[in-house]
C-alpha cells in the first residue's frame, strides 16, 4: 500500500471513529440497539454488559481512530465476543463463576529446569 492511501484510510477511519462519536453522544440508545444487528453475538450478553461493551467499544474506537491503529478495537472485540461465548454456553459460565471452590494456597514457581 502507498503512503497516499494510507493516508486516506486513516483519515476515512478516524472520520468514521468522530462520527460514531457524536452519534452516541446524541442518540447512545441507537448504538446499543443496533449492536446485535452489527455484531450478533451481543445477543448472548447480559443487558449490563451490553452497556458495558457499548461504552468500551465507543471509547476505545475514539482512541484508535485518534492514533490510525485498528489493533486495540480489534482486541476489544476479540475479548467481548469471547465473554459472549462463555454467557451462550450455560455449563461453561456456571463452571468459571463457581464460588465454591475455596483457595487452594499460593501456587508454586516453576522448576527452573
Amino acid at each position: 500500500m502507498n503512503a497516499d492511501r494510507a493516508e486516506a484510510e486513516s483519515e476515512a477511519f478516524e472520520a468514521t471513529g468522530h462520527l460514531l462519536i457524536a452519534l452516541v453522544r446524541h442518540h447512545p440508545q441507537l448504538v446499543i440497539e443496533q449492536l446485535p444487528a452489527v455484531l450478533p453475538w451481543v445477543r448472548f450478553l447480559p443487558a449490563e454488559d451490553v452497556q458495558e461493551f457499548a461504552s468500551e467499544f465507543v471509547a476505545v474506537a475514539e482512541s484508535s481512530a485518534s492514533i490510525g491503529n485498528l489493533g486495540p478495537l480489534a482486541q476489544l472485540l476479540t475479548e467481548w465476543r469471547h465473554t459472549a461465548e462463555v454467557h451462550a454456553d450455560p455449563e461453561l459460565h456456571r463452571a468459571l463463576t463457581r464460588n465454591d471452590l475455596g483457595d487452594h494456597g499460593l501456587v508454586p514457581l516453576p522448576d527452573a529446569s
